[in-house]
């Protein structure tokens, strides 16, 4: 092995190791052991990726990766890894919002706020009297700018938080209507108040709704008339950090545990209160996941 390598190699081991969520469920002697002799040839830093794949599948935490150089700079470039935010208005004053995942570059999340927070606005005409919050297809990205489109639905105050691997705390919270941890804001202004932030709430999740997607699920977690329909989540309400290799790969490591506002931590699939299959993109015309969710909202008293 070149001593190019071995330090590559090395210096990913090590952050894992230090940083990693599930790191103290590892025999990390053995994984090291392991690493350096399958990688005994490595010549470059791309021969480890297949070593540093194999140590980081025993995290075993089903969200931890590595992207390569060219999957890295691509994903946090300008092109847009997301969907369109989706707001209309329903049948007996109820609000929709889709809120798909979303990851790129700063300007992407600028306009994927500036995009939901329209579509919000459109979907509260007239003021609407409970909202369905669809996550089915949030596969994750950056929970901040989905945060900050929500915010004014969740209302202010404390929504939930992170726990890392030694039970540290920090806090989500929303004020305006848009994201802080710890007191600190998340980069994104005041939004317009709806109502008092306090209407009833349907929260739509599927097998697909992931990651951040499911801190959003999370946020809504323990919120007063507030009931969730459909299927369980993915199962990995985890929060990542990156790490950049000096050839420009990226670790993402899971670093912390979702937590809702009551302080239980998630770190498996969230079931729904009410399940109801998702037949969208099934080739049904039928959508009984928002059927259920608008029944639910057309008996609140805030909607009588």
């Amino acid at each position: 092995m070149s001593a190019e390598a071995r330090s590559y190699l090395s210096k990913a081991l090590n952050i894992m190791e230090e940083n990693a969520l599930r790191r103290d469920d590892v025999d990390w002697a053995e994984v090291r052991r392991a690493a350096f002799t399958q990688a005994g040839s490595a010549q470059h830093p791309v021969d480890t990726y297949p070593v540093i794949e194999m140590a980081m599948s025993s995290l075993a935490d089903g969200h931890s990766q590595l992207f390569k150089p060219d999957r890295a700079k691509e994903l946090f470039s300008g092109a847009p890894v997301r969907s369109p935010v989706e707001g209309r208005a329903l049948p007996g004053r109820v609000g929709y919002l889709s809120l798909p995942g979303v990851l790129g570059s700063d300007e992407i999340y600028h306009q994927y706020v500036r995009e939901g927070r329209a579509a919000v606005a459109k979907a509260n005409r007239p003021t609407a009297c409970g909202w369905v919050i669809d996550l089915r297809r949030n596969r994750g990205g950056n929970m901040w700018p989905m945060l900050a489109v929500a915010g004014p639905i969740l209302g202010d105050g404390d929504v939930g938080g992170f726990v890392d691997a030694k039970g540290k705390k920090s806090v989500w919270s929303i004020e305006k209507g848009s994201p802080f941890v710890d007191g600190e804001s998340q980069g994104w202004g005041a939004s317009t108040p709806i109502g008092a932030g306090s209407a009833p709430v349907a929260v739509l999740t599927s097998r697909s709704t992931a990651s951040s997607g499911e801190a959003v699920t999370v946020a809504l977690r323990g919120r007063p008339d507030t009931r969730s329909f459909g299927e369980e989540t993915t199962g990995i309400p985890t929060g990542n950090t990156s790490y950049r290799l000096s050839d420009g790969a990226l670790l993402l490591l899971a670093v912390v545990k979702d937590a809702d506002r009551t302080g239980r931590t998630y770190d498996g699939p969230i079931p729904p209160d009410e399940e109801v299959a998702d037949n969208l993109g099934r080739g049904s015309k039928r959508d009984p996941v928002l059927e259920a969710a608008t029944a639910w909202l057309s008996d609140h008293p805030a909607c009588e």
